[in-house]
């Protein structure tokens, strides 16, 4: 799973912060199936300090790496915005962001695209 969680001094796996979303997502797992994504708000993380924001960018890291199913994640401190693409599965995004809201509960899911349907 390939991780990009930019901010201050979290962690950074892949290309710099900068290039666009669609360059990077995967649209397509290693062995060719489709990939689906969703998007989450994470209002006014970008304002709150280094600590807190370390602290958010781990414990979505945390729920990401128990789920198999996770691809690629990027979350964008500029835009407040977390991407994560993952495997198909019934159920695994709603599982996902109510496993990060647990974690960081003013997470808001915005957006998800499902490609079976």
């Amino acid at each position: 799973m390939k991780i990009r969680l930019y901010a201050s001094n979290a962690l950074t796996a892949g290309a710099a912060p900068g290039l666009p979303l669609w360059q990077l997502a995967p649209t397509r797992d290693s062995s060719g199936c489709r990939l689906t994504d969703f998007m989450m708000l994470i209002p006014r993380l970008r304002n709150r300090s280094a600590c807190e924001i370390e602290r958010a960018s781990q414990d979505i890291q945390a729920v990401l790496a128990l789920h198999d199913d996770v691809v690629f994640a990027d979350l964008n401190l500029r835009l407040n915005l977390l991407w994560v693409s993952l495997r198909p599965r019934q159920g695994a995004i709603g599982e996902l962001a109510a496993a990060i809201r647990l974690r960081v509960p003013e997470a808001l899911l915005v957006a998800h695209h499902n490609p079976l349907m």
